[in-house]
């Protein structure tokens, strides 16, 4: 019987470094290139992280990043859109689109991850909602 050898490579581009693990743990970060990995030793190639994310625990703890991110948003504006009235909610949208900033890069920041920007696009309040506001708006009008 010869050696078998098992030996799996794996390119990482720049501008990204890879999680190596060895037998599902930790191992280290492995810097763009190609690298070679024997699974019959436990190594593989993880995943692969932005340079621009400067945590490691980022990989970890925020495996579903858009869906987390996500209820990050929906969990402030759930907080502050049942304290303002209709009308007020769609003259300052742009405060709550503020304060989901805030928010997120005070959380998302601790991983390394740098919020920009938050576009909040249109307010769109439940049908019988807008139901409500357009017999309103036609009583005023008549």
């Amino acid at each position: 019987m010869g050696n078998t050898n098992c030996i799996i490579g794996g390119c990482i581009d720049q501008a990204n470094v890879g999680v190596v693990e060895c037998w599902g743990r930790f191992k280290h970060v492995a810097e763009p290139g190609c690298h070679f990995f024997n699974p019959l030793a436990g190594q593989w190639l993880a995943g692969v992280l932005s340079t621009r994310i400067n945590s490691d625990d980022a990989f970890y703890e925020l495996p579903n990043r858009r869906e987390q991110i996500q209820a990050y948003v929906f969990y402030v504006v759930r907080a502050l859109v049942p304290m303002m009235t209709l009308d007020a909610l769609f003259e300052q949208k742009g405060e709550v689109a503020k304060s989901v900033l805030e928010e997120l890069e005070k959380v998302m920041g601790a991983y390394g991850y740098s919020i920009e920007h938050i576009l909040m696009v249109d307010i769109i309040p439940d049908s019988s909602v807008r139901k409500a506001m357009n017999e309103i708006n036609a009583g005023k009008a008549s």
